[in-house]
This record gives C-alpha cells, structure tokens and sequence, in this order.
C-alpha cells in the first residue's frame, strides 16, 4: 500500500469508531401542574417539598418513577423521610436493614438496586457532579430522569463551579437550598445565608425561586419538574426555609379559574396577595418573610395608610420579563402588567431574607421611590425577633421604611 491509501484507511477506521447511533429519546412523562390540595394550618416550605414529592407518587406515578433525590447527608433534617420510606435507598445489591425492627425508627433505610434516593455524605461538590450526570441521561441515553438534590443553603455556594459546570454541559436538575437564610437562627451565622437568592436570579440555565407558602412550592416544584429531561429543558433552585408559616396567609382562591391565575403568576414569578382600593405604597416580601410584610401591611393600615402585598417568588423571572419589556431580551412580560399594573404605581418597600439588591430593581418597573430591605451583614446566633430586628428586616423596620417613603 502506498502512504496516502494506508493514512486513508486509518482515517476511515477512526471516523467509523467515531461514529455515534442514533439515540431514540423518550418523551418524558406528564408532570400535573396542580395536585388540587390547599394547604391548611402552620407549614413551613421545606416540609412542602417532601409532601410534595410523595403526593407525586399518587397522582403521577410514572413521573415519581423517574424522580432520584440526593443529598449530602441531610435527609431526615431537610423532610425527605417520608420520600425515602417510600422509595428506598439506591444500591447495586440489596442490603438488610438492621434497625427495621426499631418501632421508633422514623426513617427507614432501605437498600435496594431499585432505591430512588443516593446519600453521598458530607460532599456537596460531588453531589452537584452526581446531579450533572443523572440530569444528562435524557440527551445520552435517550430516558430522561428528574434529579433532585437537597443540601443546606449556605453550602450552595461551596459546590457552585461544578454545580453551574453541570448546567452548562447540558446536565438538567433541581437544586434545592435548605434551610436559609438568617432565618436559621439557632444554628448561628455558619448556617446563614446570605448571596444565595443573588445566585439564583444569575445563574444562566437555571429557574430560580423562594416560595412563601407550601401552595407556592407545590407548583412551582412540579413546575420545575417538567422543565426537566427535554432538549429545550431547564435546570432550576429552589430556596426554601423552615420557618412556619400560617397557611391561611396565602388566601388561595377557591374558585377554580382565580385558583389558576394565581397558579400562573406563582410559576411565572409573583402574585398579588393583598389589593387595596388606593395603595399609598406598596410592600413586596418573599419567602419567610412574607409574615413580617403581611404584618407591616396591618400596622400601616392602622394608621391610615393603605398597603398592597406582592409575594415574589422568582426575581429572576421578574429581571426577564422587564429585560423582555424593554426590548433586551426574548420572553413574556405579562407578569408585570398583572402584578405591578402602572395605574397602581406607588412607593415601594422590598424585604426578603437575603441580600436586598435581589429585589431592589423592581422600583425600576415603573420608577417609583423605593427602600431595599435584606441581609448585608454576617449572621448571629439568637431569636429570630432579635436577628430579624438586627438586620433590619423585623416589621418595625417594614413600617419605618414605608413611612419614610410616604412623608
């Protein structure tokens, strides 16, 4: 053979190798956008997620199927007992539970080949690296799963390069970050939260929310679960707390249609939660902070200044839609005619349990004055009144802040 043809037929051996098949991909199961129950007494939005992964078993089963939750040793103290009992624990080969005849035993660990739960132990970066592949399987292998990973909060930033390495290589899933926020008060300022809902709203490739009520985890979680394992898929956050909260808050229609559109604005961002006839101003609270807005609303009312309520649940849906608005990028804005109408304009408060730029730019929507409450500095130990007040997102510090406004 001369040179040229033996080159030739090396080339054409490695392009044959090289050669991928044809890959069938499989159209992932329908995921409900509302399993139909409201939620009554005092929750708070991490129990919700447990309660909301085992509703799924119930109401969409082959969807449940595909669902694999991780964690870095935190499955009992971020709810997901129940889910565990139900699903077992991953292993290649079945292994005895020696504590199974423990009557008191609250989560049973049971594991078997066909276990939907992985415990990686104190190893966050790994974790994300775990959640990367599995949320990989829909483009590789054709059978899409639906990761779901669970850790503390704080410890998002600790595995944030690989986390977002992941998305960015295509790996589709659900981080969820709890508890937050200095609301975890008792545990001091190394389990406090500061930037996280910042990271949220930035993160490319990601849907990013912080629900205040169970309702509001509900849908948007199943919401995020269907943006999963498809070619124009989404990974997405969930920033969740275990502050409980008064359920009845949250005032979910009972009408069917109105249960709907407040079901659509959730997902879509933010919601109205209190309309007022003529709004003197107007406080946006998200998440566990959602009781001291509510609260802020009443002390201002006895004082004759009338107060609309948003609940965010995504800034960063929110910054997209005004982009969107303005012309600087693709997407629905509808959500901000529904929720911050121009005709209801007025000075505005923000509060969340985070650092205050997250929502400071909603002033912007329709360029009325504005006070941005959060966290900017370090956590402390001490109750939740005390971190609340020291940080300036107690009620006392809502009402301040929207008077001085209203003056």
């Amino acid at each position: 053979f001369s040179a040229d043809s033996t080159a030739d037929l090396v080339c054409r051996s490695a392009a044959d190798r090289l050669v991928r098949e044809n890959i069938e991909f499989a159209e992932p199961p329908a995921v409900p956008a509302d399993i139909g129950r409201t939620p009554s007494g005092t929750s708070t939005t991490q129990a919700a997620l447990g309660r909301t992964l085992l509703d799924l078993t119930r109401q969409a089963p082959d969807a449940a199927k595909r669902v694999v939750t991780v964690s870095p040793d935190v499955s009992s103290t971020t709810n997901l007992a129940g889910w565990l009992n139900k699903v077992g624990v991953w292993s290649p080969n079945e292994r005895r539970n020696w504590f199974d005849d423990d009557a008191e035993t609250i989560m049973h660990w049971r594991e078997k080949p066909t276990g939907q739960h992985m415990e990686l132990g104190i190893a966050e970066t790994n974790l994300v690296g775990l959640m990367g592949e599995l949320g990989a399987t829909w483009s590789r292998w054709g059978q899409p799963l639906f990761p779901i990973g669970v850790m503390y909060d704080p410890f998002v930033e600790r595995a944030l390069e690989p986390w977002s390495y992941g998305i960015y290589a295509g790996g589709q899933s659900i981080l969820v970050g709890t508890p937050s926020g200095v609301t975890l008060a008792a545990e001091g300022g190394a389990h406090q939260s500061i930037k996280t809902p910042s990271i949220g709203l930035e993160q490319p490739g990601c849907v990013s929310y912080e629900p205040a009520f169970a309702i509001d985890v509900e849908w948007t979680l199943l919401s995020c679960i269907g943006r999963l394992g498809r070619p124009d898929g989404t990974s997405s956050y969930l920033r969740l707390s275990t502050r409980p909260v008064d359920q009845t808050l949250a005032a979910v229609p009972t009408d069917p249609a109105a249960r709907e559109r407040r079901r659509r604005q959730v997902v879509a961002g933010a919601y109205t939660l209190r309309h007022v006839e003529n709004p003197a101003v107007t406080l946006v609270g998200m998440g566990a902070m959602i009781t001291e807005t509510l609260a802020g609303a009443d002390r201002l009312a006895e004082q004759g200044i009338a107060a609309d309520v948003v609940c965010v649940t995504s800034p960063g849906l929110l910054f997209e839609a005004v982009q969107a608005r303005r012309g600087l990028a693709a997407g629905p804005s509808w959500i901000l005619d529904q929720v911050f109408p121009a005709d209801r304009a007025a000075p505005m408060v923000t509060i969340l349990d985070g650092h205050p730029h997250t929502l400071a730019f909603l002033t912007g929507i329709n360029n009325v004055p504005g006070a941005a409450l959060g966290v900017s500095k370090f956590g402390q130990v001490g109750s939740l009144d005390d971190v609340y007040r020291y940080h300036g997102i107690d009620t006392d510090s809502i009402v301040r802040a929207a008077l001085d406004l209203v003056d």
